[in-house]
C-alpha cells in the first residue's frame, strides 16, 4: 500500500431534522400554561404576529375572513395621529429595528424575572422558638448548628458526634481568621452540651422534631401528649420491631394484655405523625389547568380544547401591507422581513396543527373508553400509544408528546391523559380488561373484606377468575404493592 491523498465521490442519504420540526415537537409537548407564555413571547419578538381580539372573532365569516370594521380610521385620522407623534411603522421598517419591532435607538425596557415569594420553612419556625429561650451566645450558636441539620421531615440528619465536630471546626476557623494566638485554649463544645441541646430542640414544636429515627419520633409525640406511662408508649419503647410486624399475639403474651388491647394501642400509635416537619415544608399549591374538556351533552360525549385564555394569532395587516412593497427594502431589512413573515405563518399553522392533533387523540380516547365514562374505572379498557397512533395516522412519538403532562376535565374528574393508557389482561370471554381496572377491582375487594379474615392474594385470584379475569397470584401481589395495600397477615384485625 502506498500512502497518499485521493478524492472520490459518494452518494448517501442522511436524515436532517429541520429546526422548525424541533419547535413543532416542543409545541406538542408544552402544557397549556407553558404554551401561553411561549405565545406571549412570540408576540413580543415577531412584529408580523398579532393577537385576534374577542370582537374580531365575532366578526369572522365562515370562510375565515375578517369583516372590515366600519369605524376604521380615515386618512385624516391617521395624519392626525402622525402629528401627535405616534409611531410610523413604515419608517421603522425602512430605518431598521430589532426583533421586538422597536427602533434600535429606542431605549430598551427593563425586564424583571418573576421570582417566587419567600416562604417560611421548618428552620425559621424553630429559630423563632429558640430566640424566645433564655440561652447565651454559646448555646445559641450550637442551637443554630442543630437546626441546620434538621431535614424537612423533622429528623436530625446526622449524629451528635458530627455536630460537635462541625461546630468546633467552625469555632477554630473563626479564631484563626481573627488572628487569635490562644486558639488551643478556646473552650470547645462537648458531647454533654450537645446532649442538653438535643433535649431543648426536641422540646420544640412540632412534637417529634429533632428525633434521630422513627421510634424516637413517636416516643417524643407520646411524651408531649402526656402518655409516657401508657401502653402505646411502652409498645414503642420496648417492642418496636414486633409492633411494625403486627405480631399481636407475641406482644400480648409479653405484656400480659389481650390482643385486642394491643391492637387498640397500635391504632393510637398509627394516628401519630411519622414526619412532623412536613407541615412546615414549602407545600405551595400546584394548580392544574386542564388542556382539554369532555362534556356529555344529550347523551353524547364532546371534546373541546380549553384554550379560551390562549392568545389567538393572526398576521398583522399593517406589517403585511408594508411588506408587500418589496422595492423599499434591501439587504438585512429584506431578510429580516422575510424571516419574520415566514416564522409568523409557520407559528400560526403549527398552533392549529397542535389543536387538531390533540382533538384527534382525545376523540379516539373518548370513543375507546366510553364504558369508563359511563360506569367507572373498573371498565377502563387497555390502550396503547401505538393503537392511537395507527388510528389517527400519526407516529407513536407524536401521540406520546400530545399526552405527556396534559390533563383533561371529564365528568369523572380531572385526569392526566396518561391515565387512559395501560396494559391489558385477557378474560375467558375473549375480551381485554385494563390493568388499571384490575387494580380498581382489587382495591374494592380489599375495602369490602372482613377485617378479621382478610383476603389473601390467592383468594383475590380466585374471585377475579370467577368474573372471567385470568391473572397470576404474583401479578395480584405486584398490583397490591403498587396500590400501597398491605399483605393479608398485616391487614388482619383481632
Amino acid at each position: 500500500m502506498r500512502p497518499g491523498l485521493g478524492q472520490h465521490t459518494q452518494l448517501k442519504q442522511e436524515l436532517k431534522i429541520n429546526p422548525r420540526l424541533y419547535q413543532a415537537m416542543d409545541l406538542l409537548y408544552m402544557p397549556l400554561l407553558d404554551l401561553q407564555n411561549h405565545l406571549k413571547q412570540e408576540l413580543l419578538n415577531n412584529p408580523f404576529l398579532d393577537m385576534i381580539e374577542p370582537d374580531e372573532e365575532d366578526e369572522e365569516t365562515e370562510d375565515g375572513d375578517i369583516i372590515e370594521d366600519p369605524s376604521a380610521e380615515t386618512e385624516a385620522e391617521k395624519a392626525e395621529k402622525d402629528e401627535k407623534g405616534e409611531i410610523d411603522w413604515e419608517e421603522i421598517l425602512q430605518d431598521g429595528f430589532d426583533a421586538g419591532g422597536r427602533r434600535e435607538e429606542h431605549e430598551e425596557r427593563e425586564y424583571y424575572e418573576p421570582v417566587t415569594v419567600a416562604t417560611r420553612d421548618l428552620a425559621d419556625h424553630l429559630r423563632d422558638q429558640v430566640s424566645l429561650l433564655d440561652l447565651d451566645g454559646r448555646q445559641m450558636y450550637l442551637a443554630d448548628e442543630f437546626i441546620g441539620n434538621v431535614n424537612e421531615d423533622g429528623y436530625l440528619a446526622c449524629g451528635l458526634e458530627k455536630i460537635v465536630e462541625g461546630v468546633n471546626e467552625s469555632v477554630m476557623k473563626v479564631a484563626e481568621e481573627s488572628d487569635r494566638r490562644d486558639v488551643e485554649d478556646l473552650p470547645m463544645y462537648t458531647m454533654d452540651e450537645a446532649e442538653k441541646m438535643l433535649s431543648i430542640i426536641q422540646s420544640l414544636d412540632p412534637p417529634g422534631v429533632g428525633a434521630r429515627d422513627l421510634r424516637e419520633c413517636l416516643m417524643l409525640q407520646l411524651r408531649e401528649a402526656g402518655l409516657e406511662h401508657s401502653v402505646p408508649y411502652r409498645l414503642v419503647r420496648d417492642c418496636f420491631e414486633e409492633l411494625i410486624a403486627h405480631r399481636w399475639s407475641e406482644i400480648s403474651k409479653r405484656f400480659g394484655i389481650s390482643p385486642i388491647d394491643v391492637q387498640k394501642a397500635a391504632d393510637e400509635i398509627a394516628k401519630l405523625d411519622p414526619k412532623p416537619g412536613l407541615i412546615y415544608s414549602d407545600a405551595s399549591d400546584n394548580y392544574i389547568i386542564p388542556d382539554l374538556l369532555v362534556d356529555k351533552i344529550d347523551g353524547k360525549y364532546f371534546v373541546f380544547l380549553n384554550d379560551a385564555n390562549l392568545p389567538r394569532l393572526k398576521l398583522s395587516k399593517a406589517y403585511q401591507e408594508i411588506a408587500r412593497d418589496k422595492k423599499k427594502f434591501d439587504g438585512e431589512n429584506k431578510e429580516f422581513i422575510s424571516n419574520k413573515l415566514n416564522s409568523a405563518n409557520w407559528m400560526i399553522q403549527a398552533i392549529e396543527q397542535r389543536r387538531q392533533t390533540m382533538l384527534k387523540v382525545m376523540n379516539y380516547i373518548v370513543e375507546r373508553q366510553r364504558e369508563f365514562f359511563e360506569k367507572g374505572v373498573q371498565f377502563l379498557k387497555p390502550l396503547t400509544l401505538r393503537e392511537v397512533a395507527e388510528v389517527i395516522s400519526m407516529h407513536e412519538s407524536t401521540v406520546s408528546r400530545v399526552t405527556n403532562e396534559k390533563f383533561v376535565q371529564t365528568p369523572r374528574g380531572v385526569l392526566p391523559l396518561k391515565f387512559f393508557f395501560s396494559s391489558g389482561l385477557s378474560t375467558t370471554a375473549g375480551e381485554d380488561v385494563s390493568a388499571r381496572g384490575i387494580k380498581a377491582q382489587i382495591e374494592k375487594l380489599v375495602s369490602e373484606e372482613n377485617p378479621k379474615h382478610p383476603l389473601t392474594d390467592q383468594a383475590i385470584v380466585n374471585i377475579l377468575k370467577e368474573t372471567g379475569v385470568q391473572i397470576a397470584r404474583r401479578t395480584v401481589a405486584k398490583y397490591r404493592d403498587q396500590l400501597g395495600v398491605l399483605s393479608a397477615r398485616m391487614r388482619k384485625r383481632v
